[in-house]
């Protein structure tokens, strides 16, 4: 080399990585080749402070994340972050005896979102029973996928978590975990911790009883719709089939109590409905989508044939009815906005579909169909739910409660109901107030951060609880599109932060303060755009009919999975793991793990552009 004019350099002999071998037959590691003096006109010493890692650049260190939750949001976490993280060391706690977060504990139900949109888009199954599925066959497509990606050994089931507090001279999260010991009542607490800890408990994961007063007076069987009473292995048919010479009461003209009415009616002798507000009720979503599908569409839920399942076996048809499907379900969006064409075209077609639906007792369209824009309350197609109203054995009740009763309920007009089982189906607790300590930097609270009103970044983080993201947590929900598609895009958004934690050795990442206020301050700015910030009682919103939106996205659902898909670095502040000034540490000692491999040339890889049609 010296015959070319080159300086003399120390002549590499070994592509065994971080080993350097020199010309006068010694060997040293890389580090220690970045301080050899040799006649190379550069200052090797110039920098004496600061040394190489002895490390790889890709020689990533362990790392640990613990996901709390394991229904949608936690399944989908523990799938993307065993695939995407290496030296990986997770747990997931789930403080329900199984998995399936809301389905584990509403499996009664069924689900007012189309069967094929209420799937993970990696997972499809294209034989659902019907076009809304129930409950417990949303369950068992939660405990196949788990099942499937070999998750079960990562879960803690009946593992609650009671404490969360950010520890600042180790940038770990220390956890509390509360669970039964088996004997009954009996439970210890264990400790924890966490490089990253990811939530994915959403915002309707605790159920409440609502204000009455003499509610737990009642001598009958009293039920919430969230917390089913029935014996393990039970379907929710079989734990009332000895009702059908019951009076029953459903309290709540929510998805829930929308959805309770029509299953019981059959089954039981006299069912009232309790309703204080009003809501709209859509026809069925993506109607015309499934006519031009199937033979027989007329039915408020269609029972899918083995026929129609047989043609979704196609992976062209299956796809085409999907994608049509969500693209009826994301083209919804305007609708939402006031003074819309669309909004008040849905009014109009709204009311003239109740109406008809209600021919057999008419008056109760003046107690039900609102003065609000569709969509300010959750709306749902209810199939089945106003007609069962019609039914003989069905009153519905306007009315105010004044109290409840030993053996039934009092209305603010005097009037007395004897019942003989109480069904609440009145929500879940969206204050968004943790139930139990959330501690970050500082001591700061979450309750007193999130109070009078939940503040993040983009739906996934806050400033002052670094290492911490979470999925359906305050502004997450949409009110169009699909919910799955925000979930999946939101746990990709905590794995991406997670694989720059490591990979760029990081202690600790943090959103920072300015970020979270413009976040708010836009939240602030779009939704008196919207019907949602219309006079409605609403679980979207602070527990007044004008409080502030905090349950939904400001913005369409292909507006949140736009914004989610890459990161924007600079909104965050970073703590480094080597107390190294040098922000370019990580690029180690200058090798990889691997030097005889063309990785780059693996498909994962490669990205082929297309050729130009013109």
């Amino acid at each position: 080399m010296d015959d070319i004019g080159l300086p003399h350099v120390p002549s590499v002999t070994s592509a065994i990585p971080n080993r350097i071998h020199l010309a006068d037959g010694t060997s040293v590691n890389s580090t220690e080749a970045s301080q050899v003096e040799g006649d190379h006109p550069t200052d090797w010493n110039a920098h004496a402070a600061f040394k190489l890692g002895s490390f790889s650049i890709d020689e990533y260190g362990p790392l640990k994340v613990v996901v709390i939750g394991a229904g949608f949001s936690g399944i989908t976490a523990g799938i993307r972050f065993r695939q995407h993280i290496q030296n990986l060391d997770l747990t997931i706690y789930e403080k329900n005896a199984g998995v399936g977060g809301t389905w584990y504990s509403n499996s009664g139900l069924a689900c007012d979102i189309p069967s094929h949109c209420y799937q993970l888009t990696f997972e499809p199954k294209t034989d659902w029973s019907a076009f809304y599925a129930p409950g417990p066959e949303i369950l068992a497509y939660m405990q196949g996928v788990a099942e499937k990606y070999k998750l079960m050994p990562y879960i803690k089931l009946e593992h609650e978590l009671i404490q969360a507090r950010f520890d600042e001279p180790s940038g770990k999260w220390h956890l509390r975990i509360r669970h039964p010991t088996g004997a009954y009542g009996e439970y210890e607490e264990i400790e924890d911790t966490a490089d990253l800890l990811f939530c994915g408990t959403g915002s309707l994961s605790r159920w409440t009883w609502p204000d009455i007063e003499g509610l737990h007076t009642f001598k009958g069987r009293l039920f919430h719709s969230a917390q089913w009473d029935q014996q393990d292995g039970d379907s929710w048919q079989e734990s009332v089939k000895g009702w059908r010479d019951k009076t029953v009461a459903v309290i709540g003209v929510g998805s829930s109590g929308i959805q309770l009415v029509p299953a019981l009616q059959p089954r039981v002798a006299k069912l009232f409905n309790y309703v204080r507000g009003k809501t709209w009720l859509s026809p069925p979503f993506a109607s015309e989508k499934l006519a031009a599908l199937v033979k027989d569409s007329a039915s408020s839920n269609y029972i899918f044939t083995e026929e129609d399942k047989k043609a979704f076996g196609d992976p062209k048809v299956y796809r085409a009815f999907r994608h049509d499907l969500e693209d009826n379900l994301n083209s919804t969006h305007s609708a939402t906005l006031r003074g819309s064409e669309m909004q008040n075209a849905a009014r109009v077609a709204f009311k003239e579909n109740m109406i008809k639906r209600l021919a057999k007792k008419p008056w109760i369209a003046d107690h039900l169909i609102p003065d609000f824009g569709v969509a300010c309350r959750r709306l749902t197609p209810g199939p089945g739910y106003l007609e069962a109203l019609c039914e003989d054995n069905v009153d519905f009740v306007p009315t105010h409660i004044k109290r409840i009763t030993e053996d039934g309920i009092e209305l603010v007009d005097g009037t007395q109901h004897k019942i003989d089982i109480l069904v609440c189906a009145t929500g879940y607790d969206t204050t968004y107030q943790s139930p139990f300590p959330m501690v970050g930097r500082n001591g700061t609270n979450l309750n007193d951060k999130w109070s009078p009103h939940p503040i993040t970044y983009l739906s996934v983080c806050v400033d002052e609880f670094p290492n911490w993201f979470f999925s359906l947590g305050p502004n997450a929900g949409v009110g169009s599109g699909s919910l799955l598609a925000v979930i999946e895009k939101q746990v990709e958004y905590a794995v991406e932060v997670t694989k720059k934690l490591q990979r760029e050795r990081l202690k600790t990442i943090e959103v920072k303060a300015e970020a979270v206020q413009d976040y708010d301050e836009y939240i602030e700015h779009y939704f008196p755009t919207s019907v949602y910030s219309e006079r409605c009682r609403s679980w979207y919103k602070m527990g007044k009919e004008e409080g502030r939106v905090a349950g939904l996205w400001p913005g369409s659902c292909l507006h949140s999975l736009r914004a989610l898909r890459y990161p924007r670095w600079e909104d965050f502040n970073y703590g480094q793991v080597d107390k190294v000034k040098n922000r370019l540490y990580w690029l180690g000692d200058g090798s990889t793990l691997n030097e005889k491999s063309a990785w780059y040339l693996n498909d994962e890889y490669l990205d082929i552009p297309p050729i130009p049609q013109a």
